[in-house]
């Protein structure tokens, strides 16, 4: 039977990531056969596993889902005074939690996973994940709005300049955004800054993953070469930081 390091197990089981089942280990909340588990401890299927008291039941199978996510939905797992919340609207029979917020007021490309390590991966700002948008502005778009955007904007209300990125024009009120960071509501803040304001914002793509044929409120399972060039995506780009 495989053995692997107990806060890879951890995360692979969708507990949390792995620098959170450190934390969890370093606290003596986690015990294997009954007994406080020790850091970099390898473990396997068959071992009783507890987390704050609670056993485990092995790991399920790492599932992915590309989601379209409506305008109107929120990206939050509990919050008693949101309407419409992300994980409800899918209604997935597995425990799952997603990797780069879209506010209420933006749609489309949500990745989300039972495998907490990933989800750390794809989060870790370091990274320089690519994410792709559609962005709709109330103003004409203009050579020198987009050299702008290209070259970074400092955001007063932050204190801190955004990374330079691939900006597009794609219409007379539409451009297209590739950004490797993931501010809050970056977009809809360097277009502030410019004095530009955003009607509509939609992500089309997450690294190696884009919206396809997806409709508002679907989503589908990655399976297959897909999932595999996400996982090498994740692994190769954090490493090579």
């Amino acid at each position: 039977m495989e053995e692997v390091r107990l806060n890879k197990y951890l995360a692979q089981c969708g507990v949390c990531s792995r620098r959170d089942a450190d934390r969890l280990i370093s606290a003596g909340k986690v015990t294997v056969g009954g007994r406080i588990a020790d850091m970099g401890m390898k473990v396997t299927a068959a071992d009783e596993i507890t987390v704050n008291g609670k056993r485990l039941h092995g790991r399920e199978e790492t599932v992915v889902l590309a989601y379209y996510k409506p305008v109107g939905v929120t990206c939050t797992e509990k919050d008693k005074y949101a309407e419409r919340i992300v994980t409800k609207e899918i209604g997935y029979p597995v425990r799952v939690t997603y990797a780069g917020r879209l506010d209420k007021d933006s749609e489309g490309l949500l990745l989300l996973s039972n495998d907490g390590d990933l989800i750390q991966r794809m989060m870790k700002g370091s990274s320089g994940h690519e994410k792709e948008y559609l962005v709709k502005t109330k103003q004409e778009i203009t050579e020198q709005f987009l050299e702008r955007m290209t070259e970074g904007v400092y955001l007063h209300e932050l204190k801190r300049r955004t990374r330079p990125c691939r900006v597009q024009a794609k219409g007379k009120y539409t451009f297209s955004i590739i950004l490797t960071e993931g501010m809050n509501r970056q977009i809809r803040r360097m277009c502030k800054e410019l004095s530009f304001d955003v009607v509509s914002l939609k992500r089309i793509r997450v690294m190696n993953i884009t919206l396809g044929g997806l409709k508002p409120g679907e989503y589908r399972i990655l399976e297959g070469n897909e999932k595999a060039q996400l996982y090498r995506a994740a692994e190769t780009e954090e490493a090579g930081r």
